[in-house]
């Protein structure tokens, strides 16, 4: 992790400056408010502070049918993705803070753009997930290198554009590894992200710090950092697992062991993991005080067809995480995750293909027997590593 300037700071202040140019905003960026931070729906108050919510979503992959509907949804003239997620706007909006994966990278604004196996998208994905209530992307996956490292710079470019936050992937070796900053109810929160590999495209030579790679030292290390910076809640996004897989695998449960013990037994510095990648909803689990989501699945895809080569609803199906974050009860203490929740989701493939809440969808329409089968899917697979036992629930 890079935190370029030296100067003595107070903690608080370092993190929010480390930052190219000592507190100087990144090209296309805006300086934090001493007040309110763009990325945030929260702001801190006189009073001190107070309990927030933080949702996290997952896999936003646009394929060639997803694009071709945001175009249609624009009456044929640009792009429009934000009908797409108008039905969890209301659970996003919500939110103090929200996180997204961006999977894909952009292209140009007006094209071309392709979907699979070499996505493409087009750049007013950024404006949609800004207007559903983002805070910050990840965007750090096996596709972010599809387009090289001009594919990564119209990404944050757009995302920059428009105050969405993002970690994961750089324009710069300044920017490489530098946190997404947030704050609400008083708290700053670093998030940091990483993916497994690039589908076997080399990290270009001269710009080896293009995307994060998965390394338990490296994520160890800069979430200590991240600490020592003075960020109060450390958020993990993590691209792993194996494609299709209800379970996780073992290099999930080993990694998600090692980041919730930390490099200080009985004090990690990760509050939270979030998992994307296999495309299908997978396990929540709380271990030690880490709450782990080995897999969101995908928030957003075409027609999803699983290793066998056969159409697999499940890619369509997902969950929404909610966790509610409270402040120090005593001095010297850390904020902790007081409750923990999830809401089903699902891409209804129309046409028109939309993202809804499924819990609301399947109240509006309990006939839908595809709805309800999602909905038992999704819930028997988030609580399957007894995730119950230490709090977890289906928001209703």
């Amino acid at each position: 992790m890079r935190f370029p300037c030296r100067e003595v700071l107070t903690a608080a202040t370092a993190l929010l400056l480390a930052l190219p140019g000592c507190g100087a905003p990144r090209t296309g960026q805006t300086a934090p408010s001493p007040t309110r931070d763009p990325g945030s729906a929260a702001t801190p108050t006189p009073s001190g502070p107070k309990a927030f919510t933080l949702v996290a979503t997952g896999d936003v992959l646009p394929h060639t049918e997803i694009i071709q509907q945001a175009k249609e949804d624009a009456g044929g003239d640009g792009y429009d993705f934000t009908r797409m997620f108008a039905g969890i706007k209301p659970v996003i909006g919500a939110a103090d803070l929200a996180i997204c994966h961006m999977e894909t990278v952009y292209g140009a604004d007006g094209g071309p753009f392709s979907g699979y196996p070499s996505f493409k998208s087009p750049p007013q994905v950024a404006r949609a997930l800004k207007d559903a209530g983002y805070s910050s992307c990840d965007t750090a996956s096996n596709h972010t290198l599809d387009d090289g490292p001009d594919g990564i710079r119209r990404t944050l470019d757009a995302m920059d554009a428009v105050g969405l936050k993002h970690t994961g992937s750089a324009r710069s070796a300044d920017e490489a590894g530098v946190p997404a900053l947030l704050t609400a109810g008083g708290a700053t929160v670093a998030q940091l992200a990483y993916t497994y590999g690039t589908n076997g495209i080399p990290l270009p030579k001269e710009r080896p710090w293009a995307v994060n790679l998965i390394d338990r030292e490296r994520i160890l290390s800069d979430a200590r950092t991240a600490r020592e910076r003075g960020a109060d809640i450390v958020v993990v996004s993590l691209h792993w697992g194996n494609e299709w897989q209800d379970a996780p695998n073992e290099q999930q449960l080993a990694l998600a062991r090692d980041l919730a013990a930390g490099q200080s037994p009985g004090r990690p510095d990760i509050d939270l993991v979030l998992g994307t990648h296999a495309h299908i909803p997978q396990a929540y689990e709380k271990i030690n005080d880490t709450w782990t989501v080995y897999g969101l699945g995908d928030q957003l895809a075409g027609h999803m067809f699983n290793y066998t080569g056969a159409e697999d609803p499940r890619g369509n199906w997902s969950s929404i995480a909610r966790f509610t974050f409270s402040p120090p009860a005593r001095p010297g203490e850390r904020w902790a995750v007081t409750r923990a929740e999830f809401l089903p989701q699902l891409t209804d493939l129309g046409p028109p293909y939309r993202v809804l809440d499924l819990a609301e969808a399947v109240r509006h329409d309990p006939g839908r027997g595809d709805y309800a089968r999602a909905l038992d899917h999704i819930r028997s697979v988030v609580l399957s590593r007894d995730g119950a036992s230490a709090g977890l629930t289906m928001a209703s």
